[in-house]
């Protein structure tokens, strides 16, 4: 009993869903790296402190208040690329790790949004009181905008772990490579030292062993 082929349209779907895929994660990687990495040297928070001239207004960026979703996002730049790198198992692995990484963002910017512990902090050194603490505390919309960043990390990773076994890897171009049966060398006048750089040049053995 004979196999009936595919039609050209059917075998090609994967293909096709493989590169659109590739193409929405590596957007969305990069993408929200980067803007994970904006909002984190953004202002997130405002205060003032009660010192003895006055009130001493404080802020705190992103990078005061937690340092999570930087360094977060440099993983998961790095677990994106890292797909290429691996196969089977290990783009699993990868790929998982680049979906953590960005529900990781998303956890510490939220967190972030209503913590006030920065500009406490920020309020004690100014004062020199421990205790100290600031008043009149207001948050920016830029722990969302990490968090957005981060949603986008998580997409490429899901996407990763869904369609990554369609994708290629770096791995493969050398590989073919060091499959191909080597050039033979061409013979070389040993009275000519030309040619022997020529042969050093593209790799070959001068003496012929």
């Amino acid at each position: 009993m004979t196999a009936v082929p595919h039609p050209p349209s059917e075998a090609a779907a994967p293909v096709r869903s493989g590169r659109r895929s590739l193409a929405v994660a590596l957007l969305c990687g990069a993408l929200g790296a980067a803007v994970t990495l904006l909002a984190t040297r953004q202002r997130w928070a405002d205060g003032t402190a009660t010192v003895a001239g006055g009130a001493l207004p404080l802020t705190a960026k992103g990078s005061d208040v937690t340092g999570v979703p930087a360094a977060l996002a440099i993983v998961g730049l790095a677990a994106l690329v890292a797909v290429f790198a691996v196969r089977r198992a290990g783009r699993l692995v990868v790929a998982g790790l680049l979906a953590l990484s960005g529900a990781g963002i998303v956890v510490a910017a939220l967190a972030g949004a209503r913590d006030g512990s920065a500009l406490d902090e920020k309020a004690a050194q100014a004062t020199g009181d421990t205790s100290a603490t600031v008043t009149a505390l207001t948050h920016t919309g830029w722990p969302y905008v990490a968090a957005a960043g981060g949603a986008l990390i998580l997409l490429a990773g899901l996407l990763a772990l869904r369609y990554g076994r369609l994708w290629p890897a770096m791995s493969g171009r050398y590989e073919r490579g060091a499959d191909r049966p080597r050039r033979k060398a061409r013979p070389v006048d040993p009275e000519r030292p030309e040619e022997i750089w020529k042969a050093l040049d593209r790799g070959e053995d001068p003496t012929g062993v």
